[in-house]
């Protein structure tokens, strides 16, 4: 017999720990959390549909009027160089430099400007077809990681900080329209409810299995639709809301980190080595390293930018690596730390991993503004497409990490407890 459909509503399936929550009555502005790892369920707005929809609409609005008008510009003894954002993959492009130019287009364009429009869409409950109403609702979601818009932000703020040192540096008629871009976007995202969203597209299927909140939804036979968080048997591999295939655990998920993780670490050692920049100045060509960028920002008094730097480009790569790594490890009931410590390491992985981004953006910035002949250039060099590459490749590995996994642990001792007692 099917489970009562007012009860089946009220539960939620975590995402992370595979915990099934019952979720309270939540008054506006309050959010359900899972009692076990403390993730986020599901959250109660005031506007649900308006909210999101505004900020979007304003997001969009502020990145056309970004687009119009002059962004940055440099002055270096009466030589002014100024740049909008469009400029920078078209010179990218025209400089047979098109990874860099991908990456911006893609990242600090294309995807927040996709991911605005997909809000408007779903929020506003516009008539489109029901099919391109769930693909968008499938992109929005797994594209969120990568809207890089305000790492952008903080790699302009550095590349000013570098610049400072050869001449006079100001802000265009788009710089604050982008600024108010980048924290619209982000509130738009903060404003969307996943839970809510999908519900709104179409009620969440019906279980015919006894529901037990408290309980982990291996446990009970259950498990959870990686893409719309709808409740499915565990032996149902597509979900008939969403029509995604799944399955109770990721296969293959601890092969593919560890590929990806591979992957990374044998392209870590060049990023690093290799030069990820080039000054041209009077004819002398300048190569620069990550590292030898950190400690000319140090020398030159800038310790907070030189330190956020090194954190960001040469610590979160590496301390990535290991922490996915140990994770990997843990899952495979190696390790000897609890699951919460290791899920708090997962989230902390998840979080900070695309800031290290921040150093590739600031090469764009510098190669796009710095172009005054052979008086002083500069340059992409390869060091930044292989450093772009490891922190795009990790990002990958924490994504086909599967967090519950990590779970596992508790969930067998929460089995054997259950044994006992009985």
């Amino acid at each position: 017999m099917c489970s009562d459909n007012h009860q089946h509503d009220k539960l939620v399936l975590c995402s992370q720990c595979d915990m099934l929550v019952a979720l309270p009555d939540l008054e506006e502005g309050n959010k359900a959390v899972c009692p076990r790892c403390d993730t986020l369920l599901t959250a109660k707005w005031k506007e649900p549909r308006n909210q999101p929809t505004g900020y979007a609409v304003s997001s969009l609005l502020m990145l056309f009027l970004a687009c119009l008008f002059p962004f940055v510009s440099m002055n270096v003894a009466g030589i002014v160089s100024e740049i909008t954002l469009t400029e920078i993959p078209e010179v990218m492009f025209s400089e047979d430099y098109s990874s860099i130019a991908v990456f911006f287009l893609i990242f600090v364009q294309l995807v927040p400007a996709f991911c605005m429009v997909s809000i408007i869409l779903l929020c506003q409950n516009i008539k489109i077809a029901y099919r391109l109403k769930i693909e968008l609702a499938r992109i929005l979601f797994q594209m969120k990681t990568w809207c890089m818009a305000e790492i952008f932000l903080a790699g302009v703020l550095v590349s000013f900080v570098k610049l400072m040192a050869y001449g006079d540096i100001g802000v265009g008629l788009s710089f604050l329209p982008y600024c108010l871009f980048c924290l619209f976007q982000v509130r738009a995202f903060q404003c969307l409810d996943r839970y809510w969203i999908w519900n709104d597209i179409e009620s969440a299927p019906k279980v015919c299995i006894p529901l037990q909140a408290g309980k982990p939804g291996l446990v009970q036979g259950i498990r959870l639709c990686q893409c719309c968080t709808a409740i499915l048997p565990a032996q149902q591999h597509q979900c008939p809301r969403c029509h995604s295939k799944g399955h109770a655990r990721r296969h293959y998920s601890l092969q593919w980190t560890m590929a990806l993780l591979v992957t990374s670490a044998i392209l870590y050692i060049p990023a690093n080595a290799l030069p990820i920049m080039v000054t041209q100045t009077l004819g002398s060509h300048i190569n620069s390293t990550i590292l030898e960028g950190i400690i000319l920002l140090w020398n030159a008094g800038s310790y907070p930018v030189a330190l956020v730097i090194f954190i960001a480009s040469i610590m979160v790569p590496l301390l990535k690596m290991i922490s996915i790594c140990w994770l990997c490890w843990d899952a495979k009931s190696y390790g000897r730390y609890n699951s919460e410590t290791m899920h708090l390491i997962y989230e902390v992985v998840e979080f900070v991993g695309r800031w290290s981004m921040i150093d590739v953006f600031v090469i764009a910035v510098l190669s796009t503004l710095v172009r005054m002949g052979q008086f002083m250039s500069v340059y992409p060099a390869t060091g930044a497409i292989l450093f772009a590459l490891v922190v795009i490749l990790t990002m990958f590995a924490s994504m086909t990490f599967d967090p519950r996994l990590t779970w596992d642990k508790a969930n067998k001792k929460f089995e054997l407890q259950k044994n006992e007692e009985s």
